[in-house]
């Protein structure tokens, strides 16, 4: 079984928690994948079976709850904003290389729905993530009216290292629920019964630490928040495990698709069935799927 271990570093003024998870009886330095979950969700609610799947192939995995999510800390509780996340996966990189019992050279990055995109975004913007893992990821359901660009990405970048990433009230959506069974009785972030049936059913179990409540925040910084925009720029391996049925409108299968042909590097793209929700179900036949081939691919490109 893997060893589960507690662990927590700070970013953007609070304490992000999560495990380090690493193979039982491994010796030497480990291959690790950093890992946090989309929206609103915390590692409880299924990312954690991923982790424990990788550390069985052995891949160390360092999963944590996102600012203000789950068990970490941060205020106001329960806020997306897409660029304080990114700075958490930067921040995270930075502490996993402070651990003895990782290859500084064998990085990676794991993302689900809305974090599949962040990936996207912290490989375009840092070398050291050698390959990373995108699931479900989100794109927008268009594709962004100005193309990609080298000035673009530079003001990207600079937004991700020091830039004014603050909300406004008029880029503030909530607090609303986030999943609701009536959109017209109760609009939520997330619109489809499918979010609403799988958030209930993970984020209801206890010890899981979900709220059904979050706020949405989308800075007004020099080029709007746009993985797309990015893709041309990514520096790592990739592995993107896409729905052509997602019911979620910002992962639109085609726009994805769009993306992915812009990345530059080696690439690896794999259609799942079950929608956007169907491999965030274990146990499960799509969870056996992805988690076999992620782990399969992780351990190829990292050299486990």
């Amino acid at each position: 079984m893997p060893v589960e271990q507690a662990v927590e570093f700070q970013s953007e003024g609070a304490t992000l928690r999560g495990f380090l998870i690493t193979p039982d009886g491994h010796s030497g330095k480990l291959p690790l994948v950093v890992m946090a979950h989309g929206t609103s969700a915390t590692i409880q609610m299924v990312a954690i079976e991923y982790a424990e799947a990788f550390a069985q192939a052995g891949i160390a995995a360092l999963i944590y709850d996102h600012r203000s999510f789950g068990r970490s800390s941060g205020e106001p509780r329960r806020e997306i904003n897409p660029w304080v996340q990114c700075r958490g996966y930067r921040d995270a990189l930075n502490f996993a290389l402070e651990l003895p019992q990782v290859n500084p050279n064998k990085l990676a990055l794991w993302g689900d729905s809305y974090t599949g995109g962040q990936v996207v975004v912290i490989s375009a913007c840092d070398e050291r993530p050698k390959v990373i893992v995108a699931q479900c990821p989100v794109f927008g359901p268009v594709a962004p009216s100005v193309p990609p660009s080298r000035p673009t990405m530079e003001k990207i970048q600079q937004t991700l290292q020091s830039g004014d990433i603050r909300g406004t009230p008029e880029t503030t959506t909530g607090p609303i629920p986030v999943v609701s069974p009536s959109q017209l009785a109760y609009p939520s972030l997330l619109a489809p019964i499918q979010a609403f049936r799988w958030f209930i059913e993970y984020g209801g179990r206890p010890g899981s630490g979900w709220s059904n409540e979050v706020t949405r925040v989308i800075p007004p910084t020099p080029i709007t928040y746009s993985p797309f925009l990015c893709a041309p720029y990514v520096q790592a391996k990739a592995l993107f495990m896409v729905a052509p049925e997602d019911e979620m409108v910002h992962a639109n299968y085609d726009v994805t698709r769009q993306a992915f042909d812009l990345i530059p590097t080696e690439k690896r793209w794999h259609d799942i069935r079950d929608g956007h929700f169907g491999l965030l179900y274990q146990p499960g036949d799509r969870f056996n799927e992805a988690s076999r081939l992620q782990a399969e691919y992780l351990r190829a490109t990292l050299g486990a």
